[in-house]
């Protein structure tokens, strides 16, 4: 039990880290236009496979519970279709053009940037597949996680410091480390939690144009914030 005859010290402490990232997450779509709805799908469904087969040359294998870590994995969404409308400046209606398009969305992850250059070709080669956005992201379990939240708690430390020393005493003990607004006015907090987040997520490509995306790995910045509720003893106010 800390001594509770000092006064409650409660700061917050934030600590940024920049490290590079683990994998990319390409979201992209395949779209076909036909004059029938069996005809655009089974063209999506061609599309896919050709892209699938192109992917699976370069190692990859589709996303499953046992797949989740390899170095590049893919997942398809089941297809939708839409009826194509353009304006008529007769009626001023947007009527039916008699087409109809099929639209596949694929998610491509990857962890071996060693393949990106084919992945961009592989990209160019298929004009059914276009890429909306591009993101770069860093594993839960990333050790960098663990020093960015050691060093927002000593950030915290320091600050309380810095407190206690303007008080004329010093740090006497730790009574809370919390996830930022978990310490209420009366002391309770949920444990010890951090509150982090990933900054940075890459966009599509020059200009945001979905069918140019960059594949130059973007360093991630890591950030922690803890709020910590210290004791302080020998606090003095005199002479202030």
């Amino acid at each position: 039990m800390s001594d509770l005859s000092g006064p409650l010290l409660s700061v917050r402490g934030e600590a940024r880290l920049t490290v590079a990232p683990d994998c990319v997450i390409l979201s992209g779509m395949i779209e076909s236009s036909r004059g029938s709805k069996a005809e655009a799908l089974g063209s999506a469904a061609m599309s896919l496979d050709s892209l699938t087969a192109d992917l699976a040359a370069l190692g990859g294998v589709a996303l499953g519970v046992g797949t989740q870590r390899r170095p590049l994995t893919w997942s398809a969404q089941s297809a939708t279709t839409h009826v194509e409308r353009d304006h008529d400046k007769k009626t001023g209606r947007y009527e039916p053009t008699g087409q109809v398009t099929a639209m596949v969305a694929v998610v491509i992850e990857v962890r071996d940037f060693g393949t990106l250059d084919a992945l961009g070709s592989v990209h160019a080669s298929h004009d059914a597949f276009s890429v909306r956005g591009v993101s770069w992201e860093v594993d839960g379990d990333n050790p960098a996680w663990a020093q960015v939240r050691a060093a927002a708690i000593q950030a915290a430390i320091r600050k309380g410091r810095d407190y206690a020393t303007a008080l004329g005493g010093s740090l006497h003990g730790v009574e809370h480390i919390a996830d930022v607004g978990l310490l209420g006015s009366n002391g309770e907090s949920g444990g010890l939690r951090f509150n982090s987040a990933q900054v940075a997520r890459a966009a599509s490509g020059p200009g945001g144009e979905p069918d140019a995306p960059s594949l130059d790995p973007v360093p991630q910045e890591l950030t922690a914030t803890i709020e910590a509720r210290f004791t302080a003893t020998g606090v003095s106010l005199a002479g202030n």
